[in-house]
This record gives C-alpha cells, sequence and structure tokens, in this order.
C-alpha cells in the first residue's frame, strides 16, 4: 500500500509541476526594452512598401506602416487601423471603422483620406495594385473615421489585399507634396506603424525606434529594431551562433546546409511557419513560342524525366517539399488530385519518340539553353545543374547559360530568348494576387509574370469567374479545375516549394507566426527579460 501511495503522490505532483510550468509560461508578462538585430536579404531600394514588392521593402514596410487588416494563422481577417467592417449584401460596399486615436510618425491624425489616398498611390504604382484593386472604383471619406470602398465588382481577394505588406496606409499631406515614385520620404519615410525611421546607410543598414505614441497601448514593446546586411551567408551563420543576429527570415538568405547546422544551435528556433501567405514554388519554364517545346509531348516528357524526390531529398536534404502545380500546399485553393509526373523514363523516351525526335549520333535527340534566376544556389543553380545529366537521360543536350547577374537574365527571360529557365515566383495569399500573372493569356514582357507565352481561353474564363466568386466552395471548385488543366498543358513543371526558414533567438517572444510571419508587425514581440541577451 505504501509504495503504491508513493507512485500516486509522485505522479499527482509531476501533474501539478507541469501544469504550472505551463501557466508561466503563458502567463508571463511582456516585457518592454531591447534591441533586436535582424538579417535582411538586401537593402531596399524604398522603404515606402506601397510602391514597391519583394521581402527587402515589404519587411520593413510592415514595421513603419500600419494598414486597415492583419491576418492570423488561420486566415482570418483581424482588426489593425480599421477596428471594424462589413460587406454590403451584393459584396459591392464594405465600410471600415478606423480607431480613433491613431497618428502618423509626425503627430498628425490618421484618417480616411489617407486610407483613400494610399489606396490610389497603391493601385497606380504597386506592382500588384491592379491585380489587387481592378474592382475599387472609389473610397468615400463620409467622416475622418470612416472609409467606404465602392466596387464595380465583387471582390473576394479584397481583404488580404488589405494586409500590412501588401496595403500600406502612407500620409496623404506628406507624399502627395511630390511624384510618388522620387519622393524623399521614400527613403527616409513618416510611417504609421509600430516603429518609425531613425537613420539608414544606404546599402547597409537601417534603424528603426519605438514609435511612443502608436496607437495600440503599451505596443510595441521593443526599443529598436537594428538591420545590418552582412553579405556572406557564412558570416551570417556565425553571426547568430554568437548572439550578434537575433532574428532572420527567407533562411536569412543561407543556403540549406547553413540551416541544417543552425537547428543544431541551443539558443537558436528554426521554423518554417509564417510563409502561408507567401506560396513561394520553384519550376522549370518553357518557351512556348519555340519547337520543340510547344509540343506537349515534348513537355510531358521532361516531366516525366525529373526526379523530384531527388531534388527534395537529395540536393535540399529532405527540407524542401514536391510542387504539384500552380498552388502551394498553404494554399486553400490546393488540390493534390493532378498528375503529378512521377519519374519514368521510359515513357518519357516513348513520347519524345512519338513526338519525331528520333536519337541521333551520341543518342542525342535536340539541344537546348537553360538559364536561371541568379543568387540562389540551392533552388536554381543546383536544380539546373542536376536537369543537365538527367536530360541527357532522355538524349536532350541541355546547354547551360549561367547568368552573369539578375538584369542579365531578366532581359533575356522578359525578352522571350530563352528556351528553358529555371525560375520561381511567390504565389501570395489569394491567386488573383499572385498566380494569375503566369497563366492568363495577355502577356507583357515583364520578368515574373507569364514569359512562357502560355494561353488557354478556357483557363483565362476560369481565373476571372474565380476572382469575382464570393462563395469559397465554389470558388475553389474553380481553382480545382484550373489545377487540373494547367497541370494537362504543363507550360512549367513545378519542381518544389522553396524551403524558407525563420530563425529567431529563443528568448525573443511572440514573434510573429502569422500567415504572413515577418510581413507581419512587431509591436507585440519583446524579449524573455526585457533586453537583448549579451
Amino acid at each position: 500500500m505504501r509504495n503504491k501511495f508513493s507512485g500516486v503522490s509522485f505522479l499527482l505532483l509531476t501533474v501539478i509541476l507541469i501544469l504550472t510550468t505551463v501557466h508561466v509560461t503563458y502567463a508571463e508578462t511582456p516585457q518592454k526594452g531591447g534591441d533586436l538585430n535582424l538579417a535582411p536579404l538586401t537593402y531596399p531600394r524604398y522603404f515606402n512598401s506601397a510602391v514597391i514588392s519583394g521581402t527587402s521593402a515589404m519587411i520593413p514596410g510592415a514595421q513603419l506602416f500600419a494598414s486597415l487588416l492583419e491576418f492570423d494563422d488561420k486566415w482570418q481577417p483581424v482588426p489593425y487601423l480599421a477596428k471594424s467592417w462589413k460587406k454590403s449584401d451584393d459584396g459591392l460596399t464594405y465600410t471600415f471603422h478606423l480607431v480613433e486615436n491613431a497618428t502618423f510618425h509626425d503627430g498628425k491624425p490618421i484618417t480616411s483620406e489617407d486610407v483613400a489616398f494610399s489606396l490610389d498611390i497603391v493601385k497606380k504604382n504597386h506592382p500588384f495594385g491592379i491585380s489587387m484593386l481592378e474592382a475599387l472604383e472609389r473610397v468615400e471619406t463620409p467622416d475622418p473615421h470612416t472609409a467606404v470602398f465602392k466596387l464595380s465588382k465583387p471582390h473576394p481577394a479584397l481583404l488580404l489585399s488589405l494586409s500590412p505588406a501588401l496595403m500600406p496606409i502612407i500620409p496623404k499631406h506628406v507624399y502627395s507634396t511630390e511624384p510618388i515614385l522620387t519622393h524623399p520620404a521614400n527613403l527616409k519615410p513618416i510611417g504609421s506603424g509600430p516603429f518609425k525611421f531613425v537613420e539608414s546607410k544606404p546599402g547597409e543598414s537601417y534603424i528603426f525606434e519605438r514609435y511612443e505614441n502608436f496607437f495600440r497601448p503599451g505596443k510595441p514593446y521593443l526599443d529598436r529594431i537594428i538591420a545590418r546586411v552582412v553579405k556572406d551567408a557564412s558570416a551570417r551563420e556565425i553571426a547568430f551562433r554568437r548572439g550578434e543576429i537575433h532574428y532572420g527570415a527567407y533562411s536569412a538568405g543561407m543556403r540549406l546546409q547553413n540551416i541544417d547546422r543552425l537547428k543544431k544551435v541551443d539558443q537558436l528556433v528554426v521554423t518554417q511557419r509564417g510563409y502561408e501567405a507567401i506560396g513561394p514554388i520553384d519550376f522549370l519554364e518553357f518557351n512556348l513560342r519555340k519547337p520543340p517545346f510547344n509540343d506537349l509531348r515534348v513537355r510531358q516528357a521532361i516531366a516525366y524525366s525529373i526526379d523530384r524526390d531527388f531534388i527534395t531529398q537529395k540536393l535540399h536534404q529532405g527540407l524542401s517539399v514536391r510542387a504539384t502545380g500552380p498552388l502551394a500546399h498553404s494554399s486553400p485553393f490546393y488540390t493534390n488530385d493532378v498528375n503529378k509526373y512521377d519519374l519514368d523514363l521510359d515513357k518519357a523516351n516513348k513520347l519524345l519518340d512519338e513526338a519525331g525526335y528520333p536519337r541521333k549520333a551520341g543518342g542525342i535527340r535536340f539541344s537546348a539553353t537553360l538559364d536561371w534566376y541568379p543568387g540562389d544556389l540551392d533552388n536554381q543553380q543546383m536544380v539546373a545543374e542536376y536537369l543537365k545529366p538527367q536530360l541527357r537521360k532522355i538524349g536532350i543536350d541541355v546547354q547551360l547559360r549561367p547568368p552573369p547577374d539578375f538584369g542579365t537574365w531578366a532581359k533575356r527571360v522578359s525578352s522571350w530568348e530563352h528556351d528553358l529557365t529555371m525560375n520561381a515566383i511567390y504565389s501570395y495569399p489569394d491567386p488573383v494576387i499572385g498566380v494569375y500573372r503566369l497563366y492568363l493569356c495577355t502577356t507583357k514582357q515583364v520578368i515574373f509574370t507569364n514569359t512562357s507565352g502560355y494561353c488557354n481561353p478556357r483557363v483565362d474564363e476560369i481565373l476571372k469567374k474565380a476572382a469575382v466568386e464570393m462563395d469559397f466552395n465554389k470558388r475553389k471548385a474553380l481553382y480545382v479545375e484550373f489545377q487540373i488543366i494547367v497541370t494537362q498543358d504543363l507550360p512549367l513543371v513545378w519542381t518544389h516549394e522553396l524551403p524558407y526558414f525563420t530563425i529567431y533567438h529563443k528568448d525573443l517572444r511572440n514573434v510573429p507566426m502569422s500567415i504572413w510571419g515577418s510581413m507581419a508587425p512587431f509591436d507585440k514581440t519583446y524579449w524573455k527579460d526585457g533586453k537583448e541577451p549579451k
């Protein structure tokens, strides 16, 4: 009896200790103070994210500028500058009620006039402005804290477009004084977010500090955000180990081998959460204007010859996942019910024979050049180098064309001078924003759009219907059909989803882990002891 009682007592004590520990962990009081040292991938061309996209601008932009809404990790909208909102029954009017105590960093109040001005700037100047706001006819401002959006047609992607990364609210009284693209405040911004711009050394570093009059009481907690560009990946890894860098998103520009080593460092947390709204996909692009790539059988043969498991498990050490089509796994509209083109060299060779490309001297059927996006060794260059011997197995002689710089590669591809190229895009949270640009028949000579020359009128029809369909289930059905068709047409061969990681010090609390991750505000983030570790 005594032994049994002792065992029960020990068990109860253990449970009490566990519960107490859990309680303490979640009841921890946020502490003010401390600097956060970031490792940006590159220095931003502008800090004003109303006129530019890309991580270098959108990450700092989310700290400098507030938006109407945020989104949580369940894809649900959360109040930000808009404390409430309402959609009309016909889906053509959205009414947003703003918080009353919000001010810009120069102390001027944020009003509905600033909201209307900001949306107009984004619509006319942001790379995704038209796709996000084409349906927006006007913004009415009946009073300083009410903004009424009037749409020409339903727009199911509207709320996601109002996220910090895409729709910063900028001060009209500042940015209306000069042409927006050359405005000096693009480099020394007056913002609306939790941190204000202090100083910068172009190309090297920038510093933001807490905005004491931020409209969320008591926030932000951090004293400063300090970002320094460290160009060498090995140096960045060492800086993380030494505690000199506290936070890095998008793998902090490091290779997968660096990430794999940092996973073993006790004081660091390494996670893949926070990229659900980004949906980064890597793919092999065909120039469909040229034979033999205008023949579906040739494209199918190439798709069947690529061992995606080798890419993800060997080249990427199991850190990436296969892409199966135009949407990332994290998309609410993703379907797995498509032809995945599993490795089958016999089928690939048969398709090339049927297409009229027999093997000639040396077993070669035809030759093709292969370019790739420069600067990404793991996802672009290594995959391109793998494809050279792999495609030779089916008789295709791949001539690698290493790009000397981004501009050279972008000009080749946007001028349609390529045969094949590795490429990648961010799908962004709604297909309207980031996916349509690759598949609509309308093509422009602009990089990261439909440079393959793909055109299927049925796909255009589906995408246009989905862009105005407000019922989620009906909309998903349209996107499922879209995925099935394009994986049959194969304008691209989707290889893998880019394996991005966020690395941060274990003493950081409330690190943004919404669908936007680092492109969300850091106003709730704090150091466990109110100061950065030394």
